[in-house]
């Protein structure tokens, strides 16, 4: 009876810890683009989670400075500026375009043409290679394999 009560108890004070964060904002704009950056921004804790979604403090800490920053008045390039400086250019699930990111940008591109250019290559060596071989044979083994390939047809 006594370790049904501990195992209760400790249930309990888990769902104690377990809050949700709410907010109250001024418009339904504001709360839509709170909605929208915590979307787009990523928990810097968390490896593939954005800030809507992670449990982690910093998440919360997070969306309680976004929060502030709407009902201050600031603009969505303000917010993400402030989080880019704060936590590197790792919060943006879309980084922007800038020297670091090049390869981000146009590194798939790239290989998708160098995949190609391979690809262009090798037909065109086979092509080469098999044409040779044709041009190896003389004109009574041609017209012999052009008999035997009658036959073959024939039967």
């Amino acid at each position: 009876m006594r370790s049904i009560i501990v195992v209760f108890m400790l249930f309990l004070s888990l769902a104690a810890n377990a809050t949700i964060d709410t907010y109250e904002f001024t418009d339904d704009a504001n709360r839509e683009r709170f909605q929208q950056l915590t979307n787009e921004l990523r928990c810097p804790k968390c490896q593939n989670q954005n800030l809507a979604g992670s449990n982690s403090p910093i998440a919360s800490d997070l969306r309680r400075e976004i929060h502030r920053m709407l009902e201050e008045g600031k603009n969505n390039t303000e917010i993400t500026d402030y989080m880019v400086a704060r936590y590197g250019e790792f919060v943006l699930y879309r980084p922007r375009m800038s020297a670091s990111t090049w390869i981000l940008w146009y590194g798939p591109f790239v290989l998708v043409a160098v995949g190609f250019a391979v690809i262009w290559l090798i037909t065109r060596k086979r092509k080469r290679v098999n044409e040779q071989q044709d041009d190896s044979l003389n004109d009574n083994d041609k017209t012999r394999l052009a008999t035997l390939l009658d036959k073959g047809k024939a039967e």
